[in-house]
Order: C-alpha cells, then sequence, then structure tokens
C-alpha cells in the first residue's frame, strides 16, 4: 500500500492530498528513510512523522484498503 494512502486510511491525515503534502515536505521517514508518499509500506514498518515540532511515531498492524472510523486506531500502534 502507498504511504498517503495509508496515512488516509488510518485517519492519521485527514486527507490524501494533505498526506502527500507532508510526504513531498520531507517530514515522513518509514522506518528512519526520509519518503516520498508513493513508497510501499508493509506490516510492521515504523512510519515517523513530524507535525510542527512533534514527532509522532506509529507502527503498521495491518493494511485494509478501507476501515471504519471507529476501527481505524487498530490498524497501527502510536511508539
Amino acid at each position: 500500500m502507498r504511504l498517503d494512502k495509508f496515512l488516509k486510511v488510518s485517519r492519521i491525515v485527514k486527507r490524501r492530498t494533505v498526506a502527500k503534502e507532508i510526504c513531498d515536505a520531507g517530514r515522513v521517514k518509514i522506518n528512519e528513510r526520509p519518503a516520498k508518499a508513493a513508497a510501499s509500506v508493509q506490516v510492521g514498518d515504523i512510519i515517523s512523522l513530524l507535525r510542527g515540532s512533534k514527532l509522532m511515531q506509529f507502527e503498521i498492524l495491518e493494511l485494509p484498503e478501507r476501515v471504519d472510523a471507529s476501527r481505524a486506531k487498530e490498524i497501527y500502534r502510536v511508539i
């Protein structure tokens, strides 16, 4: 699954275009490597996201194509 799509499906970012902009700005890393929006993510990858001055890290637990809002937080774990 593409990184920007995962960020949107998991509801970490509200819109896919916003996720793409964040990736293009160099504020997202996968396993400590800078990542573009089209980068592939897999279960077990660690995503680091810099929002303002706050660094957030997530571990991917599942990669569903669609997920209900009530279950969105179950597909990743905050580190």
